[in-house]
């Protein structure tokens, strides 16, 4: 992809995601008046027990961390264990990064990665009113991300690599950052067929994680050519529910789904 492209497809999701700072979000959607944003917060709170999420993991963690934005639970697949590292790409309001906190400890240690300054802005605050000392959020682009060589024992994500116009750099950049035997842990929505030009071509689908789903074979491709073993990609049983109420009657459901994804970086 020409890096003109890419510029302008991160300036649309930059601004996108800017606005959802400031208010409710609901899953990928373009925009919260859609009719699955519903009653506002319900919404979000549905949404997110719909992917997984435990009443108690939701009660742990303050309002506005979590905007309705993902389309899973990585922090659930990662397994995540005490004195860890995790680093959470595309990090939002931080509510994933506040789970993993609680997981990993004091003696663990969460960076959490934005693109949008808005959201960075969010999360920080969201820190604060959490006490969190054992998260921190940076700005940057996953695709070049601000995180040293194997330096990170988990890469988490919710819903947002699907979003890069890089793909295959965001992954190289995972395997740079992760140390050996690191794993990576996401959530995503993924291609399962192709997908007609006009459901791509409309600015709302790319913001709401429909235009930009790679094919899964694709993935898997992707990062095995970036280093990673052990790949597995497990679509979700809830991912037609989740999707066809991001945009009712455009039978993207028919086209994408929610996954859990997995790899690995072998040790040396």
């Amino acid at each position: 992809m020409k890096e003109e492209s890419a510029d302008i497809i991160r300036q649309v999701v930059r601004g996108r995601y800017a606005k959802a700072a400031g208010g409710s979000g609901c899953g990928c959607l373009s925009e919260p008046s859609s009719p699955c944003c519903g009653s506002g917060s319900n919404a979000v709170l549905d949404l997110n027990q719909l992917m997984g999420y435990t009443q108690g993991e939701l009660e742990s963690v303050v309002d506005g961390a979590s905007l309705g934005l993902g389309c899973g639970n990585p922090t659930a697949i990662g397994s995540l264990r005490p004195g860890e590292v995790v680093l959470d790409l595309g990090s939002g309001g931080g509510f994933d990064c506040f789970l993993a906190a609680q997981k990993v400890g004091d003696q663990g240690r969460v960076i959490g990665v934005d693109v949008t300054p808005e959201m960075l802005s969010k999360a920080r605050e969201n820190a604060g009113r959490m006490a969190a000392g054992n998260v921190e959020f940076r700005l940057g682009e996953i695709e070049h991300l601000p995180v040293g060589d194997n330096s990170v024992d988990v890469i988490i994500s919710n819903c947002v690599i699907n979003l890069s116009p890089e793909k295959e750099q965001v992954f190289k950049e995972a395997f740079r950052v992760l140390k050996p035997g690191g794993r990576l842990m996401i959530s995503d929505v993924v291609a399962t067929a192709e997908m007609p030009e006009a459901l791509r071509e409309q600015a709302e689908m790319l913001t709401g994680c429909i235009a930009g789903a790679e094919h899964v074979d694709r993935i898997r491709a992707s990062l095995a050519a970036a280093g990673f073993t052990q790949v597995k990609i497990d679509l979700k049983d809830y991912s037609k529910k989740l999707i066809s109420g991001w945009f009712p009657g455009s039978r993207a459901e028919d086209y994408v789904a929610s996954a859990d994804i997995e790899a690995v970086k072998a040790s040396e």
